[in-house]
């Protein structure tokens, strides 16, 4: 999810409680005319065989093409093992929530089981939970809705909404379940109990009156998407940090705190928890907010493991991560900073893995390089490293040591000239070929007043649609890459679509996007004709695009993973009923007391609620997706 959405929520839930106004970036402009011709030709391919789908309006339910089978597998609110249903009117507790799939389903893996096969019918399957919708989670709703009645008990269940939840699933008789109980199932959440490795791991700015170590810390939240060592260990993002956490700006406070909060957007939050949980107010806890933004892992084949933050990889809005491995067996890991004029980096291990699996790999995260990406016009682009006393990363420029490059890795992606990118999210690396697929979700505001100008990475002044670009390099340790523009979001023949964000290479080479357009704009004006948020599959060869799947009203599209024969495909739906501007404008409200203004999928039940899901897709001829 980007940070467009928490924007125009928290400008929504602002104005609901009236209190000051203050800004969060330009409104959108106007659309740009469209050029003749898009970066890759459009042409025929046998790599996509389905019969693709028109762009759906206002429809809400999930569409997939003739021959394919979509079905609701895992809702918000069912139990990951032997827990409490799910009421229909928001009422479970905090102690049920525990138990249960928290909301807004983001990334998945699938994990076979046993452990090391390449079971299609047996295994785990491992989601992030990303964020809240305050309308849905209470039966009066949260802190913006009903202040009267908000307690610790709702921030509790609010917090067990976030993090990650882990169910056993398998092929039973022709049909997929959910196994129930299960030994392997599994809850991490804003509470659970965290350690701390690498550069990081005991630093002054981690330390807090909980933790005067600086190693432990609990919970992790706003996880967006994730990805899978070669070691068999999932690896979690938190993305949109900055959203939990207030301080008082009226306080007087030190030049270095001012400089370091500021560059993370902190100060405003889109919940309430700092009323009972003193961890999210930063005068009382001014370092608990170095202490997340990182990537975690953990063992999912192992249910008392503990999780572990990974500070070598830096610190920023985490979209995804995605690896490769290199000849001599060093690994390089990929993630984008999911911001309006953010980066794109790469962590290079110091250590080779040697091809075994383990969790005890996973202090190969510890030790290496993290760099950021610097695109030059000619196609050429270069890693540039982030390395304490290197490159004007020094006390001069407000640098202490490399533990604090890393927990400022923005400002230190700054100092050494990093592109400004136009929001990079998700990263996936083609399994044939080593190339790099990025999605460039949008920036609005580039080439405005004060804000810079379009680029050769990023072409486009005011980019309402976003793009996809693609690298490519000798070696995963390789420090130069060269690349290009692999398709620009609203332009070319065939099926268009707009802010691209999650995408998958699976086995057989083909590139699975998913979009996420604003409910602030969709289904209106520029973003008209692109409908409700949607999966598109692209032949990396050809440049051809399908459209494969359209999602319910208000929702995005994120999520997607196959079984290994790639017969079995789960698509996550995240945030259905998500209220688009093209209603409200029709006078239609939702609220706690009306829940299902915008959409009321997956259940349709007339007492129920819009509920993050995960659908399970498969071809009615028990064939591969997609063929």
């Amino acid at each position: 999810m980007s940070g467009n959405h928490f924007d125009h929520l928290l400008q929504k839930q602002l104005s609901r409680r009236s209190v000051l106004q203050f800004s969060l970036g330009a409104m959108l402009a106007s659309a740009m005319p469209l050029s003749s011709a898009n970066t890759m030709l459009r042409n025929h391919t046998e790599l996509l065989g389905f019969k693709p789908i028109p762009a759906a309006d206002l429809l809400d339910e999930v569409v997939v093409p003739e021959g394919y089978r979509a079905e609701v597998f895992y809702r918000w609110g069912d139990p990951i093992s032997d827990g409490p249903a799910f009421n229909m009117d928001a009422s479970n507790s905090a102690a049920d929530q525990l138990q249960q799939a928290g909301m807004h389903h983001d990334a998945l893996q699938y994990f076979p089981l046993p452990k090391g096969s390449n079971s299609n019918d047996h295994g785990l399957l491992v989601m992030n939970h990303e964020y809240l919708d305050l309308d849905l989670i209470h039966t009066d709703g949260s802190h913006d809705h009903s202040p009267e009645t908000y307690n610790a008990d709702k921030v509790a269940k609010e917090q067990n909404a976030h993090g990650v939840s882990l169910i056993e699933v398998k092929h039973v008789d022709g049909q997929w379940q959910i196994i129930r109980p299960s030994s392997y199932a599994r809850r991490l959440t804003a509470n659970t109990e965290m350690t701390v490795s690498g550069p990081a791991a005991g630093h002054e700015l981690m330390k807090t009156q909980a933790d005067p170590q600086g190693k432990k810390v609990l919970g992790t939240f706003n996880n967006c998407a994730n990805g899978k060592t070669p070691w068999g260990t999932y690896l979690t993002c938190e993305e949109n940090f900055h959203y939990y956490f207030v301080y008082d700006q009226k306080q007087p406070r030190d030049a270095d705190t001012e400089r370091r909060w500021k560059r993370y957007r902190l100060g405003f939050s889109y919940y309430g928890w700092q009323q009972f949980d003193p961890r999210f107010d930063l005068d009382k806890e001014p370092n608990e907010v170095n202490r997340f933004g990182w990537v975690v892992e953990f063992d999912p084949y192992d249910p008392q493991s503990m999780p572990v933050k990974r500070t070598a990889l830096g610190r920023f809005a985490h979209e995804n991560v995605a690896h490769k491995i290199g000849k001599d067996g060093r690994l390089a890991f990929y993630s984008g900073d999911d911001s309006r004029f953010e980066y794109i980096y790469k962590f290079i291990t110091r250590d080779a893995w040697d091809g075994t699996l383990g969790a005890r790999h996973g202090r190969l995260l510890d030790d290496g390089i993290l760099y950021a990406a610097r695109f030059e016009e000619d196609g050429s682009a270069r890693w540039l490293p982030l390395v304490f006393g290197e490159n004007g990363l020094i006390a001069e420029n407000g640098f202490v040591d490399q533990a604090d490059v890393l927990i400022h890795a923005r400002a230190a992606a700054d100092i050494v000239g990093a592109t400004k990118m136009d929001r990079p999210e998700w990263i996936t690396v083609h399994p044939h070929t080593d190339d790099v697929f990025v999605s460039l979700t949008n920036n609005s505001e580039r080439g405005s007043e004060g804000y810079p100008g379009k680029d050769a990475a990023n072409p486009r002044n005011q980019n309402l649609f976003g793009h996809i670009i693609k690298f490519s390099e000798t070696d995963a340790t390789a420090t130069e890459f060269n690349w290009q523009v692999f398709v620009l979001g609203g332009e070319g023949e065939g099926e268009q679509f707009a802010n691209p964000d999650g995408l998958y290479v699976d086995d057989r080479g083909v590139l699975w996007i998913q979009t996420d357009v604003s409910s602030s704009v969709m289904n209106d004006g520029p973003f008209k004709d692109f409908g409700n948020n949607q999966m598109l599959a692209a032949d990396p060869e050809t440049g051809e695009i399908r459209r494969f799947l359209t999602g319910p009203i208000g929702c995005e599209v994120t999520g997607v993973i196959m079984t290994p024969d790639m017969k079995t495909m789960w698509v996550n739906i995240q945030h259905p009923g998500e209220m688009p501007e093209v209603l409200e404008k029709r006078g239609i409200v939702k609220s706690p007391q009306n829940p299902t203004a915008a959409s009321n999928w997956p259940d349709h039940q007339p007492n129920g609620r819009p509920r993050s899901a995960t659908v399970l897709i498969t071809k009615e001829d028990g064939g591969v997706i997609g063929t």
